[in-house]
């Protein structure tokens, strides 16, 4: 744990670190506010409240799907420190069409900065961990990774808590505060070289997914990777879709509260990130994946029994966040809440370290973003589901009783991970 933690000593990746920290928290503060908005000041309908919460996430996710491809072949291509900055860049002009929707409350001219940021970050996430094997040695690459987790969880974690206690004027003006701020964090990320500059860019975005997809699946190591990974953001997506409308209509709580719920679960995730590096002592190993997405399992099944126990009387308001810890049974709710997460992190982590270490390095890119495409598919999937199961009159109870089941399928496909490796 301590070899990680000095790397952010380290000019080879603090810049890196900071810049990827900072854009997490603009990206999740900005659009946790325009769902916050929408579920507290535009519908007063649990349906309607989780069918824009997953709205807006299909939106910010649809760009991975048609882009990775591209972002992938770029960034093996060209010198990763240097489309680093050309995103951040852009990161400024999509925070400043946001900031005016926010002031104008526009929730059209959100939702297009929304999707923009699903661009930008459709070409920045293949390279913050295809950049990790380059700047790294081999076996600081998982503690780097963890790092990297870490560090976004708790980026978002502070993205979702400034969400629920600043109005849009205010929040405008800190998203195009901190896009400035990774901007120049990012001049300072040493150079990346491309290990063979000059290959063709396939720039059919269709037919490139293909082509992506079929020349990294077929490796069983990392196909089997791939696809945990999209089942935890499959399952992912299904929780945090279903956190605000449940916070305002089963607790009788204020947005403030449902920022909470989002930073705990952010919390246990970087607490499982740095965890699992610790007991794996920086070893790239599944060893503890089918453990940990079981007790992710049993944990959703943990808080669906506690959150059922709720018994909440409406008082024509909602409840504050010094008034609901106040409230008998919520120690129980945080402590599930906090168990999915951890367990969470424990299990996705390694399997990001397998991405860049199973190919080549002029490969990583390509590699990461043949995942994301998947993974992306996977959480617009699980987000649709929810959305459809939600306005099919499914309880809360019964969808998590589905992402229970979720988790024992990554549980098997994580195992067949473990013994390929041995």
């Amino acid at each position: 744990m301590k070899a990680s933690i000095r790397l952010l000593n380290k000019r080879r990746f603090l810049p890196l670190f900071v810049t990827q920290t900072l854009g997490a928290f603009n990206d999740n503060l900005f659009r946790t506010v325009v769902v916050l908005v929408a579920t507290y000041g535009v519908y007063s309908n649990p349906q309607m409240e989780t069918r824009f919460s997953a709205l807006a996430t299909g939106i910010f996710i649809i760009p991975f799907f048609l882009f990775s491809a591209l972002a992938g072949q770029l960034a093996d291509s060209h010198d990763k420190a240097r489309i680093i900055r050309i995103v951040k860049i852009a990161e400024i002009a999509i925070m400043a069409t946001g900031a005016i929707g926010l002031w104008g409350h526009s929730i059209p001219l959100m939702l297009i900065a929304v999707f923009a940021m699903g661009i930008h970050s459709t070409f920045f996430g293949p390279i913050k961990y295809a950049i990790l094997p380059q700047h790294l040695k081999k076996d600081e690459v998982l503690g780097g990774t963890g790092l990297v987790e870490a560090g976004s969880y708790l980026a978002i974690l502070g993205g979702t808590v400034v969400a629920g206690f600043v109005n849009s004027q205010i929040a405008g003006a800190v998203i195009l505060l901190v896009a400035l701020s990774g901007c120049y964090a990012s001049k300072s990320i040493p150079d990346a070289k491309a290990e063979k500059e000059g290959e063709p860019i396939d720039h059919h975005i269709f037919r490139a997914s293909y082509r992506l997809i079929s020349a990294t699946m077929h490796i069983p190591r990392l196909f089997l990777a791939i696809c945990s990974i999209s089942f935890f953001w499959a399952i992912g997506s299904v929780l945090i879709i279903q956190f605000p409308p449940l916070v305002k209509n089963l607790f009788y709580a204020d947005k403030q509260v449902a920022s909470l719920f989002l930073a705990i679960f952010s919390i246990g995730v970087a607490i499982g990130s740095v965890l699992i590096n610790r007991l794996l002592c920086g070893k790239v190993s599944a060893r503890y994946a089918p453990g940990s997405v079981l007790a992710m399992g049993a944990s959703v099944l943990w808080f669906e029994q506690v959150i059922g126990r709720w018994h909440n009387i409406p008082v024509h308001r909602f409840f504050s966040v010094p008034e609901f810890i106040q409230q008998p049974g919520v120690i129980l709710v945080f402590s599930a809440l906090l168990a999915v997460a951890i367990t969470g992190g424990m299990f996705v982590v390694p399997l990001y370290a397998f991405l860049t270490t199973t190919v080549e390095k002029d490969h990583t890119a390509r590699t990461v973003a043949a995942n994301n495409i998947m993974t992306s598919g996977a959480m617009v999937l699980g987000g649709f589901l929810a959305a459809l199961a939600s306005n099919s009159g499914f309880s809360t109870s019964q969808i998590l009783y589905s992402v229970a089941g979720m988790c024992c399928v990554a549980a098997w496909l994580s195992w067949r991970l473990h013994c390929s490796c041995d």
